[in-house]
């Protein structure tokens, strides 16, 4: 290959991803430990915005949010309820629709105990996965689905963060 097409190749990438970034993804720096150990404060994470257009969130996956408690920022949790759930916390212990709720990702856990709650139609329930440090549904309630700016992606920053998620 001649070094002039793998430039123009080259180039050609990197205006199309400039584009999908600018267009269809946010990249929001995370603050605060409620995701820990999966997402650190600090860390910038992509997030697409075009996700939930042609798709429908489901269980466990990490969305970013507007949320107005006490002041308007974007929080990013994980989804533990979807419309119609039934969503328990007994001593940290989360069950949805009576099952219990299979968490390998809680590194973190939170002992107490919250009253059962239905999830109504066009909302979520969200947890932070560092339960013992997250402001999350248990204490303000719902995410409306139309306050999801999209679905978390992977981080790219600090570098060695870089895919994961």
């Amino acid at each position: 290959m001649h070094w002039r097409t793998l430039a123009t190749a080259t180039l050609q990438i990197a205006i199309l991803c400039a584009l999908a970034l600018a267009f269809f993804m946010r990249t929001p720096q995370v603050s605060g430990l409620s995701m820990a150990p999966h997402i650190d404060s600090g860390e910038i994470v992509v997030i697409n915005t075009m996700a939930y257009r042609f798709g429908r969130p489901s269980r466990g996956q990490i969305i970013a949010f507007h949320h107005d408690s006490p002041a308007p920022e974007i929080f990013i949790k994980r989804i533990i309820g979807l419309p119609g759930d039934r969503i328990a916390i007994d001593k940290g212990r989360v069950t949805v629709n009576g099952a219990p709720l299979d968490e390998p990702y809680v590194r973190f856990p939170d002992g107490r105990t919250f009253a059962q709650v239905t999830v109504p139609k066009g909302a979520l329930y969200v947890l932070g996965d560092n339960r013992a440090d997250s402001d999350d549904s248990r204490f303000w309630g719902f995410v409306q689905q139309d306050q999801v700016l999209g679905k978390a992606l992977f981080g790219i920053w600090p570098l060695d963060r870089l895919g994961r998620l």
